[in-house]
């Protein structure tokens, strides 16, 4: 059975949102959905997990290995890292430049953060957080955020797909998030 079958991606945010759940135990249901919705495209595996790096200084939520399959994330980095944020508020600047800088030690231009309520500030104005990502994006990194809304409307690969690609070109175009979404 695929995480895009019937309700099982609603299912699975209801585990994320569980007010009876720990933090932690919320935390780490959003990692395996986002691991199970992306591990679903083809030519992308999520191999890695709550990994600690060698210094004992970062976490990784979930790294990808992505062979860029032409159905799934062709022109997509190789590697890249997801950060989950399971919060209740969007997340601030500090958390998504302190991503970012776990992208930059390692040489990574891509990064997706998965912020179930978006994050600080004001696209149009580009200020808290959204500051971060169009910093980012002028240093050659790519910081696309997704949000509960865009988990719960997916309903197959090609539409995670599809969102990923638009998000990226939005940075682009907007250089920074879009106006009107979070």
């Amino acid at each position: 059975m695929s995480i895009y079958d019937g309700d099982a991606i609603a299912q699975a945010l209801e585990r994320c949102l569980d007010p009876t759940a720990t933090t932690t135990a919320r935390g780490r249901a959003l990692e395996a959905l986002v691991a199970e919705v992306f591990g679903a495209i083809p030519g992308v595996r999520c191999p890695v997990r709550d990994q600690i790096d060698v210094f004992g200084a970062q976490e990784i939520d979930v790294a990808v290995s992505n062979a860029g399959e032409p159905e799934g994330l062709a022109g997509f980095p190789t590697i890249f890292l997801i950060e989950c944020k399971n919060w209740a508020s969007p997340v601030g600047s500090l958390e998504v430049a302190w991503f970012d800088t776990k992208l930059r030690l390692r040489g990574l231009s891509f990064g997706i953060l998965v912020a179930m309520n978006g994050i600080t500030g004001q696209p149009h104005a580009l200020s808290a957080a959204h500051s971060i990502v169009a910093a980012a994006l002028h240093e050659h990194r790519e910081l696309v955020v997704l949000t509960a809304h865009d988990l719960r409307s997916l309903d197959a690969p090609e539409g995670l797909v599809a969102l990923l690609q638009d998000r990226r070109l939005e940075l682009y175009v907007t250089r920074g998030l879009p106006v009107g979404g979070n």
